[in-house]
C-alpha cells in the first residue's frame, strides 16, 4: 500500500503532476468534441447542398449510374 501512495505523490510533486494530467486530458477531450461536432455540420451541410444541386452527374447516393 506504500508504493501506492508513493507512485501517487510524485516525490513531492503530485500537486504539479496531477493538474498537469487532468488539464491535458481535458483539452484533448475538448478537441476531439468540437472536431465531432465539426464533422457532423459539415456532413449536414455537404447534404443540403447535394439536395440542392440540379442534375448532378456521376453516381447518386445509391451507387448506381445518374441519368442526365
Amino acid at each position: 500500500m506504500d508504493a501506492f501512495s508513493s507512485y501517487f505523490a510524485m516525490g513531492g510533486y503530485a500537486g504539479y503532476v496531477w493538474p498537469a494530467y487532468v488539464l491535458t486530458a481535458a483539452v484533448i477531450i475538448g478537441l476531439l468534441l468540437a472536431s465531432w461536432r465539426g464533422l457532423k455540420a459539415r456532413e449536414r451541410e455537404l447534404k443540403i447542398l447535394q439536395d440542392l444541386s440540379p442534375g448532378r452527374r456521376g453516381r447518386s447516393r445509391d451507387g448506381s449510374e445518374a441519368q442526365g
